[in-house]
């Protein structure tokens, strides 16, 4: 579907290259991008109630038709999706067979896809606005010189993806649905008319939402995100502690790599932005889930710790996995909504760079600005350049390994 571009710019679900991190990179670029504009920018996410489960078998198979899937293969989906029948069972009780009537198996490998397919359309109903699509979480945001005339394009907009839905026969959860409007200094709008349904329910306004997993706050500080990470990741830890004594210092940095990591490491180029006092609180439960690995002292210095265990900071984590989305986008295994915002620079100058891969950074206007996927990534970039003066695209394999040698930190801190 990739090779002959059947699947929307806007849908990221399910798709090579695609996923939570670069759809929330597209949305973040363009609504940073308007507030370095000065421009008023909200957001309404759209929840649909049991997507998967309420997908209209004739529709999804007319879908199916008309991007060029053969008769026989038409035959064979309808066969595959059509006569289903699903029981419960309930220790020794079970229920008689029902008919499943309508969706998509969900935990199949086709469910995604076909639902990916279903909803293709989508996008086009929108007009002087944006939309961006990951399977069934749909977020719709609109730019504008004033809060007035931002809220009339998400309306106008949002009527028209309530009646695309409606042919679907997909049903949006309004109780779920929320308007979120976006201020580097927490300014919350109150338009002449609020955002509501076809029904004339009114869609609640939030100061934040978790958008793909990543908590966004009206200021775009992170700060939502870091406090309830912070929260999670603090609660594993205790109960890796309260369990540490019949555990092997193996065992105990296994559990650490497979359950704490991880939960540093997502979204974690999304939230690098964040202030310093922010990620120092995740540096904290690091350090912390590194001595209860290797059974440290609390006042055990941190280079100590990351030298105990040959893991870097998670700082240098967080530029490593910058580093490698910025040099996959560059190579062409990124999406191409977040390609196209990275421009290469020609110099008119002979000069000894003149040759080197270089991009073009961006004019913006505030510090916020800077932080836009367009112009982070390209100054980033160019600053990289200056150590590894690349004239030609390197393996992937080799630019880790290139990364990995740069990113190896010294410790430059005073030990007692």
């Amino acid at each position: 579907m990739d090779t002959f571009n059947i699947l929307s710019y806007a849908q990221s679900g399910f798709r090579q290259g695609h996923g939570c991190v670069t759809a929330s990179l597209k949305v973040l670029n363009d609504i940073i991008s308007a507030l370095d504009k000065k421009q008023s920018c909200a957001a309404i996410f759209i929840d649909l109630a049991k997507a998967f489960d309420t997908v209209d078998h004739s529709i999804l198979l007319d879908r199916l038709r008309s991007i060029g899937v053969s008769e026989q293969s038409l035959a064979w989906f309808a066969s595959y999706l059509i006569g289903r029948v699903q029981r419960v069972r309930s220790e020794h009780f079970l229920s008689e067979s029902h008919l499943v009537t309508k969706g998509v198996p969900q935990g199949s490998i086709l469910g995604p896809t076909l639902f990916s397919i279903y909803i293709n359309n989508l996008a086009l109903c929108v007009k002087g606005s944006s939309i961006h699509l990951y399977a069934d979480d749909t977020v719709l945001y609109a730019t504008g010189p004033s809060p007035e005339v931002v809220s009339n394009l998400l309306q106008n907009n949002f009527v028209r993806l309530q009646q695309a839905f409606c042919t679907l026969k997909l049903q949006i959860n309004t109780t779920k649905t929320k308007v979120l409007w976006f201020d580097t200094k927490g300014f919350v709008p109150h338009p002449h008319q609020d955002i509501v349904t076809l029904e004339g329910d009114k869609i609640g306004q939030v100061n934040e939402y978790k958008y793909l997993g990543i908590w966004l706050d009206n200021t775009l500080s992170f700060s939502t995100h870091i406090n309830k990470l912070q929260s999670n990741v603090k609660s594993k830890i205790g109960y890796l502690y309260r369990t540490r004594s019949s555990l092997s210092r193996n065992t105990k940095l296994t559990l650490v790599q497979m359950t704490i990591l991880p939960m540093f490491d997502y979204g974690d180029v999304v939230y690098r932005s964040a202030c310093k006092s922010l990620l120092h609180k995740l540096d904290v439960l690091y350090h912390s889930a590194i001595r209860f690995a290797i059974n440290a002292p609390f006042k055990t210095h941190h280079c100590s710790l990351y030298s105990a265990v040959s893991w870097p900071s998670l700082h240098i984590r967080r530029l490593s996995h910058w580093y490698m989305l910025i040099y996959k986008t560059l190579v062409g295994l990124s999406p191409q909504y977040l390609s196209s915002l990275l421009q290469y620079s020609s110099s008119s100058y002979n000069t000894r760079s003149a040759h080197l891969i270089m991009l073009q950074v961006p004019k913006m206007k505030t510090s916020l600005g800077l932080l836009a996927f367009q112009a982070a990534a390209a100054n980033d970039w160019n600053l990289l350049q200056k150590t590894l003066k690349l004239d030609l695209f390197i393996s992937m394999s080799d630019f880790k390994k290139t990364i990995a040698e740069l990113l190896n930190e010294k410790c430059c801190c005073h030990i007692a």
